[in-house]
């Protein structure tokens, strides 16, 4: 999987972090050999990206459960992919679903969102053989460091209503079976109301270069929450791609393995493949550590006061609470 991701270079977010040094020649020589003898870490900070991945708007194609359980429903998730080119700090996303109509938005009960690695990374391989296929899945299991839920206060949410009256032609809620009873074809046609779900995350995710999958779970008292699909390939004011990939997606029954929603359960000719509609914001730190290296963690706070001109403003513009947090997840991001 090879997602590519807006990265928008802002002169204006540069130019805040960076003090205005307006030196004539002789003066500017002996400040910064003055510096350089001193060892004070005054360097320019380092530029760095914003960045910003989104699917898109709903196609009005597709809703797919992602859920806790609960109320006798099995857990069942609904993930899509993406990629990082350089380790990022991911502060918040966006997540679009159908709930049913006339639900209050106080009804939304919480948000959980997992990150997984693609298979075979932490799974077991061969796999189980219950699916038609485990290339370029998500993995068994989730990334711990990466888990952020509404209910731990490691995960803040808010909800918008975007439109009172949407229907989808096709659904998958409960028919995530084992093969060779997979190809349903899907549930039918489903209706309800469209509502926005802005996530901020408390601390920001943590996670180096990597092809990643997102899934994100939405508790709704009284109702299922139905995960909107987005085009494919992505179109504006979505960020296309070359070699974009399907959502997946599986219950509780079926883990640890995942089916393709297009490929496996809904079939057709000709095939027709889904990405979900989300987006991430956040922030890279292109020279932080590699995990599982010894200087991991001493060469990624290097980088966050190089870049942003000290601990204390990186954290800030990251969206750590304090230094210490900051530190904590840098150090846990060095033990993946």
């Amino acid at each position: 999987m090879n997602r590519l991701r807006t990265m928008t270079k802002s002169w204006t977010s540069f130019a805040t972090r960076v003090p205005a040094l307006v030196l004539a020649g002789p003066l500017l020589v002996s400040l910064v050999a003055a510096t350089v003898t001193a060892g004070v870490g005054l360097a320019t900070p380092a530029w760095a990206d914003p960045f910003f991945l989104s699917t898109g708007t709903p196609d009005g194609l597709l809703g797919a459960l992602s859920q806790p359980a609960g109320s006798g429903k099995l857990e069942t998730e609904t993930a899509d992919d993406f990629i990082l080119t350089e380790t990022t700090s991911i502060a918040q996303a966006t997540i679009v679903g159908l709930i049913p109509s006339g639900t209050p938005l106080a009804n939304i009960e919480n948000v959980e969102v997992e990150v997984y690695h693609v298979f075979p990374e932490d799974s077991a391989d061969p796999p189980s053989g219950n699916v038609p296929s485990r290339v370029n899945s998500p993995s068994d299991v989730e990334i711990d460091s990466a888990t952020r839920d509404g209910s731990l206060g490691t995960l803040g949410f808010t909800a918008s209503s975007l439109n009172p009256s949407f229907s989808v032609p096709n659904t998958v809620v409960n028919g995530i079976n084992k093969k060779p009873d997979n190809l349903t074809l899907g549930e039918g046609p489903a209706s309800g109301e469209v509502v926005q779900i802005t996530l901020t995350f408390t601390p920001p995710i943590l996670l180096p270069a990597g092809h990643y999958f997102f899934r994100p779970e939405v508790l709704v008292t009284s109702g299922d929450f139905l995960y909107l699909s987005a085009p494919k390939p992505i179109v504006p004011p979505g960020t296309p791609f070359a070699g974009d990939l399907q959502a997946w997606i599986r219950n509780s029954g079926l883990a640890p393995d995942w089916l393709r929603i297009g490929t496996d359960i809904i079939g057709g000719t000709p095939l027709h493949t889904f990405n979900m509609t989300f987006s991430l914001t956040g922030e890279t730190v292109p020279e932080a550590g590699t995990p599982g290296q010894a200087n991991c963690h001493g060469e990624s706070v290097a980088a966050l006061a190089h870049q942003f001109g000290g601990l204390h403003a990186a954290a800030s513009a990251l969206g750590f609470s304090s230094v210490k947090a900051l530190q904590e997840a840098f150090r846990a991001f060095c033990e993946q």
